[in-house]
């Protein structure tokens, strides 16, 4: 009984004989009930804490409680920017990929238009061109060394053969062993000659695959840049055909300066070929001028027997051979 006389006027709900609930209670609960309460969401706040909680747009915000309960959170700069940057930088990716995408596929079905210098391009074509050529020089040298290699070796072992049937044939001893001595003689002139081929190779395959890979490296790049100087000039180009009014003024001026930056580039890519081909040009020059008196002096004096002119001849190019089977110098014998 002492239960029943504390409990709220609220929680007592009387029901009348025709079994509906007795309405004058909701009149207490009224009364007992703070008018200051909305209708709106209900909020909840812990009385035990030191902050308070508010909830605001789905978004809740933790922090003291000053009583206002709108605007929208702002999220710190550098807890944003990574990702922002990330998202922007993706997205000009995209947009720059699908523009040159669409621009390269209009060239090949011959639908677009691209931006030609005849000189630079005649330059280009003839590098390339000579590139192939110089590659192919390079195998077909690397095919005499094998062979004259091998041709080495027959000559030594006939030699050795030679020399070993002069001890053993003494009515013939001075027949096999000049031949012998001959055999002996064309391996070491050739010898001489290998080393003096394979200083050709190794220079013009410098040229080629360095000198000249750097070059159309940049060539590549400027390539690059004027396909996408094409495409934001088709891209201006078709803005400037169509409608000029308030939705489409900013975007001309957006492109106009897209345009420009990639102007520039492409201007400053084709500068940078012309003068890169113009110095190509001049090393390799004097680069195949030496390897080409090179060659023809070692070859010539080969097939003449001239020893002492092939052996001149790698002096003034400063080749020094290395004999087969020859031991590496020591530390101190190269210093």
């Amino acid at each position: 009984m002492a239960e029943e006389a504390h409990r709220s006027p609220a929680a007592q709900i009387s029901v009348t004989r025709n079994g509906e609930a007795d309405k004058s209670h909701e009149e207490v609960f009224q009364r007992d009930v703070p008018h200051n309460i909305s209708s709106g969401p209900i909020m909840s706040h812990s009385h035990n804490s030191n902050e308070n909680y508010a909830m605001t747009e789905g978004v809740v915000q933790v922090g003291p409680f000053t009583g206002d309960m709108g605007g929208a959170v702002v999220l710190a700069d550098d807890m944003r920017s990574p990702a922002i940057e990330k998202l922007e930088l993706v997205r000009k990716w995209s947009i720059n990929t699908y523009k040159c995408t669409k621009q390269i596929l209009s060239e090949k079905l011959g639908r677009g238009s691209r931006t030609v210098d005849l000189d630079l391009e005649a330059q280009i074509e003839v590098l390339r061109e000579n590139k192939r050529k110089y590659e192919h020089v390079v195998k077909l040298a690397q095919t005499l060394c094998t062979q004259l290699a091998q041709m080495l070796q027959t000559q030594r072992q006939l030699g050795d053969a030679f020399a070993d049937l002069s001890l053993k044939t003494p009515e013939l001893h001075e027949e096999f062993g000049y031949n012998a001595e001959t055999q002996k003689l064309l391996a070491k002139n050739g010898e001489t000659l290998l080393g003096a081929i394979n200083f050709f190779i190794a220079s013009v395959k410098t040229l080629v695959d360095k000198t000249i890979e750097d070059t159309l490296i940049n060539i590549k790049q400027y390539e690059a840049a004027r396909i996408e100087y094409d495409a934001y000039r088709t891209d201006l180009e078709e803005l400037n055909l169509g409608p000029r009014d308030a939705n489409t003024l900013p975007k001309i001026e957006l492109s106009q300066q897209q345009f420009q930056i990639h102007r520039e580039k492409y201007e400053k890519m084709r500068n940078d070929v012309s003068v890169k081909l113009k110095f190509l040009e001049e090393n390799k020059v004097k680069v195949l001028h030496n390897q080409l008196i090179l060659f023809h002096n070692a070859i010539a004096a080969y097939f003449a027997g001239n020893q002492q002119q092939l052996e001149q001849t790698l002096k003034q190019f400063h080749i020094k051979l290395k004999l087969p089977g020859g031991e590496t110098p020591s530390w101190l014998e190269e210093h």
